[in-house]
């Protein structure tokens, strides 16, 4: 399982999660990553907002209701034997 580094706005150290899964919809790229390699745990939906072609990706956790759901939907669909609660 792949583990990635990530800088918070506004925060010194940096934050590392496994992705659990990623896709893209609409245009979009979306990752699902939590902070333990093993086990159950809590998830998030992380949305890559930079453009196109650029070095450094910039994600935000998705927090709109619509597009938690549909994005929750396809990574449950992806992943047969793991169960996404909201």
């Amino acid at each position: 399982m792949e583990k990635l580094r990530f800088s918070m706005a506004g925060e010194e150290e940096a934050v590392e999660f496994y992705v659990l899964e990623q896709t893209r919809i609409a245009g979009k790229n979306y990752l699902l990553v939590t902070e333990q390699e093993d086990g159950d745990g809590e998830a998030w939906i992380l949305k890559d907002l930079s453009a196109d072609g650029e070095e450094e990706a910039l994600y935000e956790t998705v927090e709109d209701d619509e597009e938690l759901e549909a994005v929750a939907r396809v990574f449950s669909e992806m992943l047969e034997n793991v169960d996404i609660e909201r």
